[in-house]
């Protein structure tokens, strides 16, 4: 069907409101924009949909929601699960609650009881609430750091994660043979709610999630002791962490906790920051006042729907720097490890996991510590599935999980990433540290002397425009084909392609099997231990290289990452390897 067709579908359908109407009326004499709303649909994937709101089949509005909802509610009833029920929360963005209750309504519509949030709630709360509950599936309402013109619509599984490929495709494939008007099942929410198919959750849940966030506070004696003398400045970025996290921090023991008072405020235009993204140190620049005003020694952020967790710790001469996601996740690794041997807490065959972009300093920091360290493909839902694995064949416990993207999961409790709980361990390491005499900023200089200096970058080749597919296609297609010997001078000691599982060793040609096959990325190992990873994003047009370093010293860091960095880039211009 042609997006003028289905355009045309739209505006005869019946459904519409008078107000959805006139936005499609509007446009009418719009072909360009016709066909940006109309000419495919958002595509459903495991991650879910993501995408700009507003009519039309390519954006996100309640008719989509709705028909995702049927799709996922028609899954849990064909494997018999309907009277788990179904978990929905949302986060602070526009719609977002609209958007929630009509996936409640749908879900009762079909038979299959909801549990439902009173307000906005963490992400983690949600894998929370499905795993505590016994529900089949979630679905969670947020287009996490995403510019406020984005809403998206998370399912979850009935282990608390993001749904895995074969359930998502299953989803998908009922989206495809239903048709979004006729074939929704949908009833009002109040009726729904009278005949006992819908139960508002609360605070009882928030209770239950907090005792076991802080069931997971290892020294409580560190935060006392600095209680009166360690401050520490706290931003939600107008999101939905603004009441659990300083609940959480308390609970440590703290008492100095000064959340920024502007962003504390939910709002969907994100009105502070230019991007409600805490990997992007910018958005600190309020959080960074309060925090020289009233001498913090710590800054936390976390994003709107408050799965990912940021910070800034003071340097040598006083001033806030941001510790990227690789370094947190290496300090947590470190401290963590200690405290749990500290404590008498480490359980036998420990693991820690990591994605297979994020830094190899991970691994040295684990394994120099007597505890393993696996890789994962990108996304939680592959460290979701890895620890159920591990633990259920009782081959390891995973003590921590994180990403280089500012996530990290902990505990028994949610099965995707958890700022509230990482903002907890960042504060009690932090505090640990502050009784030592050091702040963050000096326990990561001390780690590299230990272990050495990791660094990393992220190179993003933009392929926008129609032929873009094509271009990321062709990019990766031409590397497999041109297999290089060496790279900026130095010489690739092996070849990982994720995509069939194969190693290759360069020198002697010999391959092996990896661990992890199924996804299109390149993984080169170079001969000074240096690797580089080449994956295309899965929700922007772009392929992203990962240059991840390692150094004798500072010097030597920041120039190897410079030349792989250089070496990345010239793969958009010239496709030179």
């Amino acid at each position: 069907m042609t997006a003028e067709n289905e355009y045309a579908r739209w505006l005869a359908s019946g459904a519409l409101t008078e107000s959805e109407r006139a936005e499609l009326e509007a446009i009418r004499d719009d072909p360009d924009e016709v066909e940006s709303r109309f000419g495919r649909g958002l595509e459903f994937g495991t991650a879910g949909l993501r995408g700009v709101m507003g009519m039309g089949t390519n954006r996100m509005n309640i008719y989509i929601v709705r028909h995702a909802t049927q799709a996922f509610a028609e899954t849990i009833l064909a494997a018999g699960e309907a009277d788990k029920g179904a978990a929905v929360c949302h986060d602070c963005r526009h719609n977002s609650r609209e958007f929630a209750e009509a996936a409640a309504c749908v879900f009762a519509a079909n038979g299959i009881p909801v549990r439902i949030f009173e307000d906005m709630r963490p992400t983690p709360e949600l894998s929370f609430a499905v795993r505590e509950y016994g529900c089949a599936g979630g679905v969670n309402i947020t287009a996490s750091h995403n510019p406020k013109e984005y809403n998206g619509y998370k399912v979850y599984g009935a282990d608390g994660a993001q749904l895995g490929p074969d359930t998502a495709a299953e989803v998908k494939r009922r989206m495809d043979a239903a048709d979004l008007f006729t074939d929704v099942r949908t009833m009002p929410f109040d009726e729904a709610a009278e005949k006992g198919l819908v139960t508002v959750m609360g605070a009882e849940t928030d209770e239950a999630f907090l005792q076991n966030v802080c069931g997971l506070i290892l020294e409580p004696e560190e935060a006392r002791k600095a209680a009166d003398r360690f401050t520490l400045v706290y931003t939600p970025f107008h999101g939905v962490g603004r009441e659990l996290v300083p609940e959480a921090l308390r609970r440590l023991g703290l008492k100095n906790i000064v959340c920024e008072p502007k962003q504390m405020v939910p709002d969907g235009d994100f009105p502070t920051v230019a991007s409600p993204n805490p990997e992007n140190p910018e958005g600190f620049a309020l959080a960074a006042d309060l925090a020289n005003e009233v001498g913090a020694d710590l800054i936390i952020g976390t994003d709107p729907d408050s799965d990912r967790v940021a910070v800034m710790a003071k340097d040598r001469s006083g001033k806030y720097a941001a510790l990227t996601g690789n370094q947190a996740g290496v300090l947590l690794i470190d401290w963590l490890i200690g405290a749990l041997r500290r404590t008498g807490r480490m359980p036998e065959n420990p693991v820690v996991l990591k994605t297979i972009v994020t830094t190899e300093m991970a691994r040295a920091a684990a394994e120099r510590n007597g505890v393993r360290c696996l890789d994962t493909f990108t996304g939680f839902k592959f460290m979701a599935a890895k620890k159920n694995n591990l633990e259920a064949a009782g081959e390891g416990k995973v003590i921590f999980s994180f990403e280089e993207s500012i996530g990290y999961m902990a505990g028994d409790f949610v099965r995707d990433k958890d700022a509230v709980t990482a903002s907890l361990l960042l504060a009690e390491m932090a505090v640990w540290y502050h009784n030592r005499g050091m702040t963050l900023i000096d326990a990561l200089e001390s780690l590299f002397e230990k272990y050495g200096y990791y660094g990393e970058r992220t190179v993003n080749l933009m392929m926008p425009g129609l032929d873009g597919p094509e271009r990321m296609a062709r990019l990766m297609s031409g590397l497999r084909a041109d297999i290089p010997r060496e790279i900026a001078g130095t010489a690739v000691g092996e070849i990982t392609d994720y995509l069939d599982g194969t190693v290759t060793d360069i020198a002697s040609g010999r391959t092996a099997k990896s661990e992890l096959s199924g996804s299109d990325v390149l993984r080169y190992a170079l001969a000074d231990g240096t690797v580089i990873l080449v994956r295309p994003s899965g929700t922007e047009p772009k392929i992203k290289v990962y240059v991840l370093a390692r150094g004798e010293s500072a010097d030597e860091r920041g120039e190897r990452i410079e030349k792989y960095g250089a070496w990345a880039e010239s793969l958009a211009q010239t496709g030179e390897k």
